[in-house]
Formats: C-alpha cells, structure tokens, sequence
C-alpha cells in the first residue's frame, strides 16, 4: 500500500538515503506487472497504478493514476488533499490560537502523498549534499483508513521513533528568569517543601554571560555568568544529588564571539588567528565547524554536568548549503552527538524539522501566547502530530507570552500538561510572569497543582510503557479517536479529545468556567464499550 514514485528525464534515479527516507530496502510484497508497449500497469494486493507516458513527459494527470482497489478511489497527480487529517507545525512562536499545520500521512480520502523531490541526500562519508536535480520522487500512502499500519510502514521506510529515557516523562521546571545559583537552590527546596515532584530543571539563557560589549547581542553564549552562576559545577552537582536532570538553553545563530572563554580554541580549530578578535561564524553545515561546536562548546559542560540541551533555533531557513533548513542539521547533529559514547539514550529538545523529525524527539513547540485559545489549539494539535509520527511534543504548559495572570488558565494548562506527551511548566521573563504554584492569590491553585503533578509522577510506569509501544510498534504516546475508530463520525468531530495511550482517553478543559454556575464544560464522545471515570470510579 506504500509505493515510491521516481522520475528524472535523463534516467538518473536516487538510491541514497534522503534527510526523510532512510531505509528505502524494505521485502518487496507480491506484485504484478503488465506491460503494453508505451503503458505499464502494476498490481497489488490493495493498489493499481497505470503509467503510460508515450512522450516522456513525466508524472502528470494524463500520465498516472493510482486506484485503491477496496474503496474504488482513483488518484491523479495534483487531486487536492481536502479530505487531509493535517500533521503538524515547526513552532507557536507569537501565534495566538490556530496556527497553519502542514499536511499529514493520514486523509479521509485514504490516500496521501509526500514529496521527497527537494530533500538532500547523504553522501559516501555520511553528510548530506543536493540530489541529482529535475527529478521527482514522490511517496504514496493508500491505506484507506488502517492509520496505524499506514503510520508503522512509515516508521519503517523512514525510522523508528526512538525510546525515549524514562525521566524525561517526569515534571520539568523551566521559567525564563535570571535566577542566581542562590535563588534557584531555593525555588529547587521550596519544591520540596511543597510536595511538587519534578525530575528535569532547566536553566534558560541567562546561564551565560548576556552582556558581551562587543558584536554579539548576547542572546547566543557559551561562558557561564559567574556573577549569577559562582559554582556552576557545584550547582550542576547539587541538582543531580536532587534526583534532578538539567539542560542549558543554546540560541548557537551568532557564532563564537571573542569574550567566550572558548573563543581562542575555536578561532584555532576553525583557521581564525584569535589575536584578531575576528568572530567565529556559525555554519552548522561545515563538518569541521560541527565537530568544533560540539568538542569545544559542549563536551566540556556535558563533562561537568549538563545532561542534554534545549536548542531554541529562531533564526530561519537559510544555509550555505543550498536547500538545508538548518533546524534539520543541527537537530541531527545534537541527536547523535549526545549519544556517541553509547552511554545516554539520545534525544534533543528543539523545533520540529519536517518530515523524518519522529527520529529525533523531543519536540519544543515554541513561545506560545498565553491565551485560552492557544490551550484550546494544543490537544488538537498534539494528536495530529501523531499523522506524521511526531509523538512528544513538549508545550511551554502555562503559555509564555502575553496575556494575564489567570489561575484558572494556568491550573487548566497543567491539568493538560499532565496528559501531554511532555510534561514543562514554562513562562517568559518578566515581574509578573511567576508561576510558582504557591504564590497565586487564591490557595486553591496549590492544592490542584501539587495533585496535578502528583499524578504525572504517578503515571510514569503506564506512559514509559506507552514509550516503548511508541519505539517498538510505531504508535504514538497521543493518538486521535480516529485512529481507533476510523468509521465513526464522531471520531473526527471531537479535536479536545485524544487516545492517551492504550488504555485512557482524555479531554482536557480548554475553556473558562461559565462566569454565573461557575462550572466548566467540556463535551467527550465515549465509543460502545465499558469505560470508567479515572478520578471517581465511576
């Protein structure tokens, strides 16, 4: 039901692995072919495609056609994909709501196509260059409405999703403030004394120094604050011996700067004289500036404690290498990177790249308004994601921008947060952006939030579980209803509501209370069956 479609005028066709496609060399299923002169007609069990292109003129809708053979739905290149179920986005940076979600593997319509035509190609020494150009290398998917097989083959043709360590699905902290070493092993102990668990504690930009005095604008950095951070290693220490993990938050754009501590060793290994105070531009796509970025800038602090890193990537497509999105690279990279010893399961936290990203999870879905209506955006976007196997998505839960300090909203968020694939309490810098459970108004908010939390930890168990489905068997942590029930209407009809794995389903509350009854609302569509209310039994 998956069938590769290459043409290129001069016969030059591409077998190398593609920044999508990487295991192409899949058992070939029964098929048969028929042949009259200039027409072909290949069969299989579900699919019937019939090319016949006396002119040589390529794939048109005079040339080719696909039929799915159980639902008599015949395809043609440039059929629009109205009935498409979406995949995903690469960021909500300052998207208030709804943003644009890219098409996804899955369509009502039982049929979908991606294009791999532009992607690049990995070379013989591993690294990726421009295909053979004027070709074109389309993949069709007719499952008709088997979602979960369709998302298997994918998996299989272009990667797995990889398991994920289990104390990423913990609580994470991870406020945007300029916290002081002293401050921060407060917040961490105030945690305790409150009984919130958490198991990641991230420290946001302003771990390095910002005010450089030179071209930088300082918002990339690689030299610790001392004036904020006095025993960095010591603090690193500190948190571990909490039974908590860390990243260091990276924006790598403007390069390495002449006030870095490492600005001598990279201007060297780069081919710079550092007495020139010449900066050290970013090019990801550069092998020797790569294996330099990782040597120099991050090895040592992975040595000193840091267990992984947030890449917040902002700045754009554009590359030197022609046709690279640079977010894909550098997520690559890190993936890898942070694995090469075979010590530490690899994973990355940054921006989802396109198509191929369920690889390298997890995904950082942006600085996102601090709105109902972007709460009411999440859930649905986080189950279509699932349409191109992007399973962990991680939300900034309590919005990050705009907006007011609204405890309903924030305690809603975490009550989603919980039932999300990632679990990162978040907000931007500012006096009155504090999300601290205990400093709401209304004492209430501590109560929910502490259970809130209480029952992420708790859930651990079922969603590493759920972990290990998602690497083993292709199936995401968040699924739609559909995927379950695909001919039932009402399975599309309900976008707030999402398998959470194999066992629960969930709805999370996306709207304020009714201001008079003060009771909220929130319509759920339970298929036949026996189900059971997780918090009363009933």
């Amino acid at each position: 039901r998956l069938i590769r479609m290459e043409y290129h005028p001069e016969d030059r066709f591409e077998d190398r692995a593609s920044q999508t496609f990487w295991f192409r060399a899949q058992p070939v299923p029964p098929f048969d072919v028929r042949t009259d002169g200039d027409k072909v007609e290949i069969e299989t069990a579900s699919l019937r495609l019939v090319y016949h292109d006396p002119s040589g003129i390529g794939f048109t809708p005079t040339t080719l056609s696909i039929t799915l053979k159980d639902r008599d739905v015949i395809w043609q290149p440039g059929d629009p994909m109205d009935d498409n179920l979406l995949g995903t986005t690469r960021t909500l940076d300052r998207i208030n709501g709804y943003a644009f979600l890219s098409p996804g593997l899955m369509s009502r319509a039982g049929w979908s196509v991606l294009n791999d035509s532009s992607t690049l190609v990995f070379n013989e020494n591993h690294w990726i260059e421009p295909r053979t150009p004027g070709g074109i290398d389309w993949y069709f998917f007719g499952y008709g409405h088997d979602y979960q097989t369709c998302l298997r083959d994918y998996c299989r043709v272009s990667g797995a999703m990889p398991l994920i360590p289990r104390w990423i699905l913990g609580n994470w902290w991870s406020r945007y403030w300029a916290y002081t070493q002293e401050e921060y092993t407060q917040l961490i102990n105030d945690l305790e004394v409150y009984e919130l668990p958490f198991s990641v504690a991230i420290i946001d930009m302003d771990w390095h120094i910002t005010e450089t005095h030179n071209a930088s604008s300082g918002w990339t950095g690689y030299t610790w604050n001392r004036a904020l951070f006095p025993d960095p290693a010591g603090f690193l220490c500190f948190l571990h011996q909490k039974g908590l993990r860390t990243a260091l938050n990276l924006h790598p754009a403007e390069g390495v700067h002449p006030h870095e501590d490492q600005y001598p060793e990279m201007a060297r290994r780069l081919g710079v004289d550092p007495a020139t105070q010449e900066s050290v531009r970013f090019n990801i796509d550069d092998p020797a500036f790569a294996t330099a970025y990782f040597e120099v800038l991050h090895h040592p602090y992975e040595a000193m404690g840091v267990d992984f890193w947030w890449m917040d990537w902002q700045q754009g497509l554009t590359c030197t290498l022609p046709g690279l999105d640079p977010l894909w690279l550098i997520n690559h990279l890190h993936f890898y990177d942070l694995g090469r010893d075979g010590t530490r399961r690899p994973f990355i936290f940054s921006r989802w790249g396109n198509e191929g990203h369920q690889r390298y999870p997890i995904g950082f879905s942006g600085d996102s308004y601090r709105t109902w209506e972007t709460l009411r955006f999440e859930p649905y976007m986080t189950s279509t994601a699932s349409n191109v196997a992007y399973g962990w998505w991680s939300h900034d839960i309590g919005g990050h921008v705009s907006g007011v300090e609204d405890s309903e909203l924030f305690t809603r968020w975490v009550q989603f947060g919980v039932l999300s694939p990632i679990m990162r309490i978040h907000v931007t810098k500012g006096q009155f952006y504090d999300v601290r459970p205990w400093v709401f108004e209304d004492a209430e908010v501590l109560r929910v939030i502490r259970d809130a939390l209480q029952l992420r930890h708790a859930l651990i168990p079922y969603l590493y579980t759920m972990a290990r489905r998602a690497y083993d068997d292709s199936q995401p942590l968040i699924q739609p209803m559909y995927y379950e029930y695909p001919e039932r209407e009402e399975a599309y009809n309900c976008p707030h509501q999402y398998l959470f794995g194999s066992e629960l389903i969930a709805a999370p509350f996306v709207a304020p209370a009714d201001p008079d009854t003060q009771f909220s609302r929130q319509v759920v569509w339970l298929p036949e069956g026996d189900w059971y209310h997780f918090f009363t039994g009933e």
